[in-house]
């Protein structure tokens, strides 16, 4: 059962094991990411940084069978870095009902929504797809922020953050 879908530029990092997995109540941390599939290094450190009570799934984003990992019924966070990834996932079939963008980095093209998310229009655009489609967007660090919801996103985003 996928209890929250997570855009994270960092994937696995302290808030998040200290903060959501527990707020949650996870029981396993799926990570749908080419690069950090890719890298011995960033597999291990990863999965030394989760307690050993909540299993760790490191895979590029194409290998992850999201319908199994929804279909039974352990609580899972799915970390994916970004918002393009976000879509590539959902099209390859991922159930999105609630997505929380956690930190979101600056590059070319971005502008800050919140301290911790910059995003570009484009991203935008595909969050607004989302959502029409029924998905709950919010911003919000960790679970005892306000989430920021995407309209108020969007405000931010035209006033140039």
């Amino acid at each position: 059962m996928i209890s929250l879908v997570r855009v994270d530029n960092r994937l696995i990092h302290g808030q998040v094991v200290e903060a959501w997995v527990p707020a949650l109540k996870a029981a396993r941390i799926v990570v749908a990411d080419d690069e950090a599939a890719g890298s011995d290094l960033v597999r291990a450190a990863m999965g030394l940084a989760v307690p050993a009570t909540a299993e760790v799934r490191i895979q590029p984003l194409a290998e992850v069978d999201f319908a199994a990992v929804h279909a039974d019924a352990v609580k899972t966070l799915v970390l994916v870095r970004d918002v393009g990834n976000l879509v590539e996932a959902r099209e390859r079939g991922l159930p999105l009902v609630r997505v929380n963008l956690g930190n979101v980095h600056h590059r070319p093209g971005r502008r800050p929504v919140t301290p911790s998310v910059f995003l570009s229009q484009l991203e935008l655009d595909q969050l607004t797809m989302l959502t029409s489609s029924g998905v709950e967007v919010e911003a919000r660090a960790v679970p005892g922020e306000r989430a920021v919801s995407l309209p108020e996103l969007k405000d931010r985003y035209g006033k140039g953050g």
